[in-house]
């Protein structure tokens, strides 16, 4: 029984490296700017819902250490280590992919460095940075510090979805721009490693204030869903940060 709730975490470890291959498959090759083919791996979006499948197993992994009173110190280290492989190592990948993408729409964009698309593993880096302080915190906080790992790796596990869906031109512009993921990685990186209070992702104990923040977050994020499909995952995300800075600045 004991190893039941290792089981789920394990799962979830499975789940981001199989999102590893469906990245890394070849798919639909086209001609670039210039010279070259770029294939892209049209399998990516499936790599989308196998990390959200993690984000549930990693939720319910906890909940059910918790429920049958099998919390462990294993538990816990196994469970960053899944962590960092599916919200950090796999949703890098995607962001790696998607700066091939961009550059490949640019002239020249064929002959960048290996320099340029680097930059994305600061993301797993600042993942593992962000577990190990965790792990080693003795505070009784009912918090995070720091933007978790398992939301910045479903925000940015969204965009292959919202590419793949995407209906107006604009939107597959935006995903085509070099800054726009630099931009990301920089502000998730920090955000990780920061110590800023941040709305924990999890119920202890139900009351209207605890859940006030993410029924605002769903109100935000169902309109948009239905107006731009899967960005609403940005917005939710994005509605996730400026509530905790609002609701834990009231608390302290």
């Amino acid at each position: 029984m004991k190893h039941i709730p290792n089981c789920f975490t394990l799962l979830n470890l499975f789940l981001g490296a199989t999102a590893i291959l469906y990245i890394l498959q070849p798919g639909l090759t086209y001609q670039a700017e210039g010279d070259g083919l770029v294939s892209i791996p049209e399998k990516m979006m499936w790599a989308s819902w196998l990390i959200f499948a993690a984000g549930l197993v990693d939720f319910l992994d906890g909940f059910v250490a918790r429920w049958m009173k099998q919390a462990s110190e294993m538990g816990k280290q196994l469970d960053s280590l899944a962590d960092v492989v599916s919200f950090g190592v796999a949703p890098a990948m995607i962001v790696l992919q998607f700066l091939r993408f961009s550059y490949s729409s640019t002239e020249g964009g064929l002959d960048i460095t290996e320099w340029a698309l680097l930059p994305a593993f600061l993301l797993p880096c600042a993942g593992a940075y962000r577990l190990a302080r965790f792990n080693l915190d003795t505070s009784k906080s009912t918090g995070f510090k720091g933007i978790p790992i398992p939301a910045a790796g479903i925000l940015l596990a969204s965009f292959p979805l919202v590419n793949w869906y995407a209906k107006d031109a604009w939107i597959m512009d935006l995903l085509l721009q070099p800054w726009l993921w630099y931009g990301l990685i920089l502000f998730l990186s920090f955000g990780m490693v920061s110590t800023i209070p941040m709305l924990a992702l999890k119920f202890s104990g139900i009351s209207f204030r605890k859940i006030l923040p993410f029924l605002i977050i769903l109100a935000i994020a169902l309109p948009i869903s239905f107006l731009f499909g899967w960005l609403a995952t940005s917005a939710g995300f994005i509605a996730y940060v400026i509530l905790s800075l609002l609701f834990k600045s009231t608390e302290s």
